[in-house]
């Protein structure tokens, strides 16, 4: 099935607004960000599946206008369900100048069997800031289906002005590669990636170090930062459970968020 979403972000006033949206099944974009004052929009994406189904493909448009600010929020965990010719998704985020997005969706389940291949193309702006995440879990592990799916495969082009700046390609081929081996997950169940770019010459050294206090503490989880040429950096980890990655992007989603909305101010 052909499942597509469409939203556009506008701003008026100093505030942003959800100004356009078209959905289909099994699509709805519900605003959630009516107790915030930053003037930012906040929309989650439900759906009326339980997951992503063979045959399935997901076409996401996101368009943020010029100054405005949106963070999209997802509704439940994704579960990627027994597949014979696999489903795909390509999701499109456009930011005009001087606007931010900011997205860290629930942990992706895959299924025993399943494939899934998934491409999104970021196009920014002149200061523009630019956040999305991405957790992996092993399948369903009380179901006996650690690393039982077939493929898993994320591809991540980030664009400034027409020019690639960051590229992030995540291939996951359980019959293929020995994941628990040294060199991949190395015993661990889980994989989290966050990207962080901005286009408004804003150093990241320090939000880098606060980061890394932050993750240091964590128990039973390593992880790296990279910083990238750019102003950014690409945060990887690697852990025994979703929840505790997702709190963790959060916190740091909150962090970034927070910095920029008194940035604005």
């Amino acid at each position: 099935m052909d499942c597509k979403l469409s939203i556009t972000a506008g701003a008026r006033d100093g505030k942003s607004y959800m100004k356009d949206v078209f959905v289909s099944a099994p699509f709805r974009v519900v605003p959630v960000g009516q107790t915030k004052s930053d003037g930012a929009a906040y929309l989650m994406v439900m759906s009326s599946s339980p997951g992503i189904l063979d045959g399935d493909h997901y076409d996401l448009n996101i368009q943020v206008e010029q100054n405005a600010r949106l963070q999209l929020q997802s509704q439940s965990y994704q579960r990627l369900f027994n597949m014979e010719r696999g489903a795909s998704q390509l999701m499109q985020v456009n930011l005009a100048d001087g606007a931010a997005f900011s997205y860290v969706p629930h942990p992706v389940v895959p299924h025993e069997n399943s494939t899934f291949k998934s491409v999104t193309k970021v196009a920014l702006g002149d200061a523009c800031e630019f956040l999305m995440s991405e957790i992996i879990t092993c399948g369903r592990k009380y179901h006996g289906e650690v690393f039982k799916y077939s493929h898993f495969q994320n591809l991540i082009e980030v664009r400034h002005r027409q020019k690639l700046i960051l590229k992030d390609n995540v291939l996951l081929l359980p019959e293929l590669m020995p994941l628990a081996a040294i060199g991949l997950l190395e015993g661990f169940t889980h994989q989290g990636t966050l990207i962080y770019v901005n286009t408004g010459n804003q150093p990241v050294d320090e939000l880098i170090e606060c980061i890394y206090e932050m993750m240091q503490g964590e128990q039973e989880v390593q992880f790296g930062i990279s910083k990238i040429r750019h102003d950014g950096f690409v945060l990887r980890c690697l852990g025994h459970g979703g929840e505790q990655l997702y709190d963790r992007f959060q916190r740091i989603q909150n962090l970034i968020w927070e910095e920029s909305k008194v940035s604005l101010a």
